[in-house]
C-alpha cells in the first residue's frame, strides 16, 4: 500500500512529524460491499467510522495556526482567533493569570509562531552545532520544564505547538512563581523574570547581572499594560 504524503500545517513543518493516513481507502476483506458506482469511503464498519472521526478531531486539534494578522492588538487577535480567546479565558479561570500577561509573554517568546525555536549554536563561528537550548513552541518551554508540567498538570498528550496547552503551561508556571516567590500573576515584569531565569534564579536575583533582560521584561510589562487596556475595551463583545 502506498502511503499518501504528509499533511502540512505550516511548511516546512508537518502538524505532527511522521503523521500519516491512519486507515486505507477501503477496509481489507470487508464483508460489506459498497453500492455500485458509489464512492468507497472505507468506513463501512461502525468502529472504523468512530476511530477515523476521533483521529480527524485529533489531527485538527494538533494543527497549529499562523500568527495573527495584527499581533499588536489583543482585541484583533481574539477576533481573528476565537479559540485563542477561549484558551486565554480558560487559563485565567484555572490559574488566575490574566490574558494580557500570557499573551504579552507569548509575543515576546515566539511572536505567536507555533514552531518557534531558539537561535542556533555555531562551532568556529560558521558550522551549525545545534540550538542554544531545547526551548520550543509558542511558550518556548524547555524539555525538562515541559516534562514537569506534563507530569504535574498538563498530561502526556499536551503539546508545545498547541496554543491552549502553551497558555495552560504558562498559567501553571506563573501560579508556581506566585506560590514560591510571591510574584503577582498580574505583574508581567516579575513574572517574565521568573519565566526567563527560573524560580530559583529569580529568588537569587540572577537578573540583576543582566541589564538587557530587565529591559526586555520592562517591554513585556508595557505590552501587557497595553493589551490589558485593549482587552477591557472589547472583552464584553468577543
Amino acid at each position: 500500500m502506498t502511503l499518501p504524503p504528509l499533511r502540512h500545517c505550516a511548511d516546512p513543518y508537518p502538524c505532527w512529524p511522521g503523521r500519516q493516513q491512519l486507515f486505507p481507502s477501503k477496509a481489507p476483506n470487508s464483508a460489506v460491499r459498497s453500492p455500485r458506482n458509489a464512492p468507497s469511503t472505507g468506513l463501512s464498519h461502525p468502529w472504523l467510522r468512530i476511530a477515523t472521526g476521533a483521529a480527524a478531531v485529533f489531527l485538527m486539534a494538533g494543527c497549529a495556526t499562523t500568527p495573527p494578522s495584527n499581533p499588536e492588538n489583543i482585541c484583533e487577535i481574539f477576533r481573528e482567533k476565537s479559540g485563542w480567546h477561549k484558551a486565554a479565558a480558560k487559563t485565567q479561570r484555572k490559574w488566575g493569570v490574566p490574558p494580557q500577561v500570557t499573551l504579552a509573554v507569548v509575543y515576546q517568546e515566539s511572536s505567536f509562531r507555533h514552531d518557534a525555536l531558539p537561535p542556533r549554536r555555531y562551532l568556529l563561528g560558521f558550522i551549525p552545532w545545534g540550538r542554544v537550548s531545547s526551548a520550543y513552541g509558542y511558550a518556548q518551554a524547555k524539555d525538562e520544564t515541559w516534562a514537569d508540567y506534563q507530569r504535574e498538570a498538563g498530561g502526556w498528550f499536551a503539546s508545545r505547538d498547541n496554543f491552549s496547552d502553551a497558555l495552560d503551561f504558562m498559567g501553571w508556571y506563573m501560579d508556581k512563581a506566585q506560590r514560591l516567590n510571591g510574584t503577582s500573576k498580574w505583574d508581567a515584569y516579575g513574572q517574565y523574570l521568573n519565566y526567563h531565569e527560573g524560580w530559583t534564579g529569580y529568588r537569587q536575583r540572577s537578573y540583576d547581572r543582566k541589564p538587557w533582560l530587565k529591559r526586555v521584561a520592562a517591554g513585556v510589562q508595557k505590552r501587557a499594560e497595553r493589551f490589558g487596556a485593549q482587552y477591557r475595551s472589547c472583552k464584553n463583545n468577543l
